[in-house]
């Protein structure tokens, strides 16, 4: 499915698409503008990570994002939508710089899913995949698919802060 929205004009012509693999799998896949060790970096410092992870539309803010990352590090992210807060939090399972990232979710507190994106760079740009596997179909289904649905919205951003961070970002 492609998740773009109306007829913006925008220089990226790139497209989300969001599958259920399985009873307990989905995958959001994605190209975007950037090498591998740049969208590493826009998924794992928190500077960068809230200026593009909050679809716009969907009237949310990032209210604090705490990212320890590394292997058996943890996060915390805190959102706010009108007058009500929610939080996601979990722990790194994986953490391979500009290739992969693991973690868990476990906000729901009886097991949610493990997330996994690996980057893969090909010719200047960054092949991402998003994979979530449920701890159940129950699990996938109650979860929906509204918030991978959300993704192409994300990518979106994250492709304009692409755009702005250019080579600068990780220079030694």
């Amino acid at each position: 499915m492609d998740a773009k929205r109306g007829s913006e004009p925008t220089p990226m012509k790139n497209r989300t698409t969001v599958e259920r693999k399985s009873e307990r799998e989905l995958v959001v896949t994605r190209t975007v503008n950037g090498p591998a060790r740049i969208v590493f970096e826009a998924w794992t410092k928190p500077e960068l990570f809230k200026q593009w992870w909050v679809p716009k539309s969907m009237g949310m803010s990032l209210l604090s994002c705490e990212m320890d990352v590394r292997t058996g590090g943890r996060y915390r992210l805190v959102f706010a939508h009108g007058d009500s807060q929610s939080a996601f939090f979990g722990t790194y399972k994986e953490v391979t710089p500009h290739s992969r990232l693991v973690w868990t979710n476990e906000e729901g507190g009886d097991g949610g899913p493990v997330t996994t994106v690996t980057f893969e760079e090909k010719g200047g740009k960054t092949l991402l995949v998003l994979h979530e596997l449920y701890p159940s179909k129950e699990a996938l289904d109650a979860a929906g698919t509204g918030a991978a649905d959300a993704m192409g919205e994300t990518f979106e951003q994250l492709d304009e802060l692409l755009v702005t961070l250019g080579a600068s970002v990780g220079r030694p």
